[in-house]
């Protein structure tokens, strides 16, 4: 079993693919425990739904090597073997990505090297803006470079033409869940 511990800013929507595919029998993990720096993030909701652990921790005031070793000490504490990058709004310092090297998995919303390095409704802008007829999800080891890790999953959709950022948004994350699901299953296998 894979013992996951998730880092997330904002909503965490893809907690919920992966939460149900551990509670249906489909995939061999537990989510030991999420832990964001932002007390109003609806990751927290997620945590609370399924019963997972949680940990606020604010990186206010403090360097991002700080930050990330009181990240690093909770994980530790979980046993955790696996760390997924669920809309986290941080970059994370060379140490932390050394110590969990080939430990964390990042989703990004594109099909990277498209808009690496871009955030969420921007990313979405962009494929709008660039008339771009498809568009994903990519899911990624974390490197020291953003978005520039090796690439382990990537799911595709068609752009519509009366697509919106919202639309669009909605189908990559769909398909988010399902490739977080299928990255961990493999990570499990390579381990």
């Amino acid at each position: 079993m894979i013992k996951i511990g998730i880092l997330g800013s904002t909503k965490g929507t893809d907690v919920n693919p992966i939460a149900e595919a551990i509670l249906s029998g489909d995939l061999d993990a537990s989510i030991e425990i999420i832990i964001t720096n932002n007390e109003r993030a609806l990751i927290l909701d997620k945590a609370k739904k399924y019963g997972v652990d949680f940990s606020i921790i604010n990186h206010k005031n403090k360097s991002r090597e700080e930050f990330d070793q009181q990240i690093s000490k909770k994980l530790v504490e979980k046993e955790v073997d696996l760390v997924l990058l669920i809309g986290f709004m941080r970059i994370l310092s060379t140490p932390f990505i050394e110590r969990w090297d080939k430990k964390i998995l990042n989703v990004h919303p594109s099909l990277l090297p498209k808009y690496a390095g871009g955030m969420n409704n921007s990313v979405h802008e962009s494929v709008l803006e660039n008339k771009d007829k498809e568009t994903g999800c990519t899911i990624h080891l974390v490197t020291s470079q953003v978005d520039g890790g090796p690439i382990l999953v990537q799911k595709k959709c068609k752009v519509f033409k009366n697509d919106t950022v919202e639309s669009l948004k909605e189908r990559v994350q769909q398909l988010e869940g399902e490739a977080f699901i299928e990255s961990i299953k493999s990570w499990g296998k390579n381990e």
